[in-house]
């Protein structure tokens, strides 16, 4: 089971990451786990200092967009 972070404080993009995420997991038929980190003190033990910021199984995989469907199919792969 793959488990994914999104790091962000709730906004727009954060959400809009976790949705984008989500819909990708589902159509590769992955098992998942999503967890949303709002902590910024966790959050900056990641190294992130933009927000939002995906991470899948402790490895950030991108920092600051919201990447395309196709790249974030191939960062959960």
């Amino acid at each position: 089971m793959k488990k994914i972070e999104i790091l962000g404080t709730g906004c727009p993009k954060c959400s809009k990451l976790a949705e984008e995420t989500e819909a990708a997991a589902r159509e590769l038929g992955i098992e998942f786990e999503l967890e949303k980190v709002t902590d910024i003190q966790k959050i900056m033990g990641y190294g992130v200092m933009m927000t939002p910021a995906l991470v899948v199984d402790g490895q950030v995989k991108a920092v600051g967009k919201v990447p395309p469907m196709d790249e974030l199919k191939n960062m959960l792969k």
